[in-house]
């Protein structure tokens, strides 16, 4: 399984990005899918994830400014992104787990940098 994330780039503060994460290979279940972030000299963190059914979870730091959403037809995940600010900045990671088997996928990372 490969991961292959887009759409980082560098934003004003209250400007907006829209991440997208495609995945291929062999999935042997509907994945659970989501979005992740490291600060430079922080942990990677959980932004938001979503299930097969659509059901959603986001960390307290982005409800009501990141939206995630998924196409299960493409094997793909997106994250908008609203409302960025400065401590959005960070490397976004995708990640799939796979249900079935209990195993993880990352994707390769994109920047997103946020001007203030």
């Amino acid at each position: 399984v490969q991961l292959q994330a887009s759409g980082g780039g560098l934003v004003q503060t209250g400007g907006s990005l829209r991440l997208s994460c495609a995945a291929s290979g062999s999935i042997f279940s509907p994945p659970v899918m989501g979005w992740y972030r490291q600060a430079p000299g922080e942990r990677r963190e959980l932004v938001a994830t979503i299930t097969a059914s659509g059901s959603t979870n986001y960390a307290d730091s982005v409800k009501g400014r990141f939206s995630i959403s998924r196409d299960n037809a493409k094997k793909t995940v997106y994250l908008q992104m609203n409302i960025l600010k400065p401590e959005d900045t960070a490397v976004y990671y995708c990640k799939l787990h796979d249900t079935i088997r209990q195993l993880d996928y990352w994707g390769q990372g994109t920047q997103v940098t946020v001007s203030s």
